[in-house]
């Protein structure tokens, strides 16, 4: 498959893929008599994992360790393992964090005419004590 149908695929752009390449994200893509990239399916899933792993939060730093490990023959699979359950609750945290923030968000649309009106209340009563008269 070539980058830009891979492109389209996983739904990353051309650029992010040839910088993974060149950062050491994914393997070296094999190249087409062309020069053009020709991207297996074992490359196809590194693009994949490597997304995922980024829309879950982690850092390029970070995905580039674990990806050099991951690799790396005598690395141990239980330094992963850990790394994927801390972003795991990483991304959890952050959840949680949005969803306190949309019930709140949700409160102030479910009363905002409430809100509203304490707030028109509130300028009348300054307009009284200010000596203006209000009309009745």
């Amino acid at each position: 498959m070539n980058i830009n149908e891979v492109s389209k695929k996983i739904d990353v752009s051309k650029d992010t893929l040839r910088y993974w390449e060149r950062i050491g994200l994914l393997p070296k893509i094999e190249r087409n008599s062309s020069g053009y990239r020709n991207y297996s399916k074992k490359d196809i899933n590194w693009v994949f994992y490597i997304k995922v792993l980024r829309k879950a939060g982690m850092s390029i730093e970070l995905l580039i360790d674990f990806v050099r490990s991951y690799r790396d023959n005598n690395s141990n699979p239980e330094s992963r393992k850990e790394l994927l359950m801390e972003q795991k609750q990483k991304l959890i945290d952050e959840i949680n964090e949005r969803k306190k923030t949309l019930n709140y968000l949700s409160f102030k649309i479910d009363h905002f005419k409430e809100h509203t009106l304490n707030y028109e209340n509130e300028k009348l009563a300054y307009e009284d004590k200010s000596g203006n008269e209000r009309e009745k």
